[in-house]
């Protein structure tokens, strides 16, 4: 399978395990997982071909991890930015001291006012490092880098969560605990 076509699976599996799993006739559970032979089935239908051993290869070989399955390997689920009712399960934990968001320059006097919003998603999503920040950051224009001061949000009551692949979810980021531009 090539470059390409993971890709174009990959998007079409974030659409439907995150947002809309109707487009592949999906049916999620309350923690958004569904099983692994529905959405083989789905794909195959609009991918010839498409089997069990290459599902694994575009989860393995997402780069931002966004697919997980399940410990028995039965089911599949998205680890985040959902924008359906999920109940992802994750337990609150104590923050680095810092983390950082990507945004694009046009979005920050809104973010100043406002801080940053989940929007239609579950969670404001912050990263642990510069370097994936500015990836998710450049994929809507031209890059602000924004440090978060989410040692100091904990410590004010604000609650974080930690995804399976990494990134930081938290309800919203008010204005006060961000630093513009990094």
């Amino acid at each position: 399978m090539n470059t390409k076509t993971m890709k174009r699976i990959s998007k079409l599996m974030s659409l439907a395990l995150r947002h809309r799993p109707q487009v592949l006739g999906l049916e999620l559970d309350e923690g958004g997982w569904c099983e692994v032979t529905q959405l083989v089935a789905a794909l195959k239908r609009r991918e010839a071909g498409f089997d069990r051993s290459r599902l694994e290869l575009v989860v393995a070989e997402n780069d931002k991890k966004r697919f997980a399955f399940s410990e028995d390997g039965q089911r599949i689920r998205a680890n985040q930015g959902h924008s359906i009712t999920v109940d992802l399960g994750y337990q609150q934990l104590e923050p680095p001291e810092e983390l950082y968001h990507g945004t694009a320059t046009h979005f920050l006097a809104s973010i100043r006012k406002k801080g940053l919003i989940k929007g239609q998603r579950h969670h404001v999503h912050l990263s642990a490092d510069v370097q994936t920040a500015q990836q998710v950051g450049v994929r809507h224009g031209k890059l602000a880098l924004l440090r978060v001061r989410s040692g100091a949000m904990h410590r004010a009551g604000h609650p974080f969560y930690r995804s399976d692949n990494g990134v930081w979810l938290c309800e919203a980021v008010p204005p006060e605990y961000l630093h513009f531009p990094v």
